[in-house]
């Protein structure tokens, strides 16, 4: 038999190359973006505690109420908004999940779809399994600012989705009220919709204001706001996200996550919303959290050879390489796991053309003395 493949240019992400690499050569593992560190002891035994109570059978497919209504006023105490958690939340298997509904929940074959590289790398194969265009932007160092006009340009009367992703992953660029604004205008004028992808939204550094699309109403009414507890509250393997969009996108999304997931792991639904309503603090205090991990690896690698790149938010950290090596960046992170035993993620991978720089992403969301150590080596090259 042939298989015809529907995604052909798809193999093992690189995230899994590097981690297998480092795993193989027992190097700090600086390049997957998940922590090291154990989650709050409250959370944990909520979730002992629900699975003992027998909570483990099948959620409700949207979510269970608790954690909904939880959501809702989490929503209310960021961004004053307010949603309803019968209508508006759905609760999914990861945040991943979440943006792979919601692509298929509007778009279809022949459609074209904004995103912007360097770029989380499952919204191409979302997309391109809808049978619809990846239409690729990309973004320039040292600050990857969208230029709106550019992206005005890009717009054709086959347009009909913008991913956006503030705080952004892999750069650590986070959106200004201006850039909210140019979006909902560009959405409005070209009646388009739009994927918030906001999985960082309580990592915003240096004071500035944590901003999102719940904060524009006439862009939240075309908006699928997709967040993740697995980011907020350390617990990346626990695959919990949710999906924020007014009734009728709503409706159409749970079409769709009714079939791929139906339901995400029970036992942390209601851990997650326990852990809402007895440590809101954990959330308000995620931004400074990270900021102080964010400044003490950038202190540690001051001396280094390595030149670090703006962070506004996110738990990652980019460095141009440019005064230690001529090899492309995959060349170099291969040559970093294997020789001096830190692992980091090229960030060439993230473009459809990448530019011609020596830029890799480290992964700051590890215990101090994670930190310490890979610093330790990253300075002696």
């Amino acid at each position: 038999m042939t298989l015809h493949s529907k995604l052909p240019k798809v193999g093992t992400t690189i995230f899994s190359q590097i981690s297998q690499l480092a795993a193989r050569h027992q190097a700090i593992n600086l390049s997957q973006g998940f922590p090291d560190f154990p989650a709050d002891a409250l959370l944990l035994d909520k979730l002992a505690e629900y699975s003992r109570q027998g909570l483990n059978q099948y959620a409700p497919m949207p979510g269970i109420a608790e954690l909904r209504e939880q959501i809702a006023m989490l929503i209310q105490r960021c961004y004053q908004r307010d949603v309803s958690a019968e209508l508006d939340v759905t609760v999914t298997s990861g945040a991943t999940e979440a943006l792979f509904v919601a692509i298929s929940a509007v778009v279809q074959a022949g459609d074209e779809v904004i995103v912007f590289d360097p770029a989380y790398d499952s919204y191409e194969p979302a997309i391109n399994l809808c049978g619809a265009t990846a239409v690729h932007i990309a973004l320039q160092a040292p600050g990857y600012r969208i230029d709106w006009q550019q992206v005005a340009k890009s717009i054709t009367a086959r347009t009909k989705l913008i991913i956006v992703n503030s705080p952004h992953n892999p750069t650590g660029m986070v959106f200004s009220q201006a850039d909210w604004l140019a979006l909902q205008q560009l959405v409005l004028q070209h009646n388009l919709y739009c994927i918030s992808d906001e999985v960082y939204e309580h990592m915003v550094f240096d004071g500035a204001a944590q901003l999102s699309a719940h904060c524009l109403p006439e862009l939240a009414q075309r908006s699928f706001i997709v967040s993740s507890f697995g980011k907020t509250f350390h617990v990346t393997g626990w695959k919990l996200g949710y999906c924020v969009a007014p009734a009728a996108l709503t409706a159409e999304f749970r079409k769709l996550h009714q079939y791929v997931t139906f339901s995400s792991f029970t036992p942390a639904q209601y851990a997650v919303a326990a852990m809402l309503k007895q440590r809101p603090q954990q959330v308000v205090g995620l931004g400074a959290f990270y900021q102080r991990k964010r400044d003490s690896f950038a202190g540690l690698l001051q001396h280094s050879r390595f030149k670090l790149l703006p962070c506004q938010g996110t738990y990652f950290l980019l460095a141009d390489y440019s005064a230690i090596s001529d090899m492309d960046d995959v060349q170099f992170c291969q040559w970093l796991t294997t020789e001096h035993k830190v692992a980091a993620i090229p960030l060439s991978v993230f473009y459809q053309s990448p530019p011609n720089a020596r830029i890799i992403r480290f992964c700051f969301a590890k215990q101090d003395s994670t930190l310490q150590a890979a610093a330790e080596l990253l300075c002696q090259i």
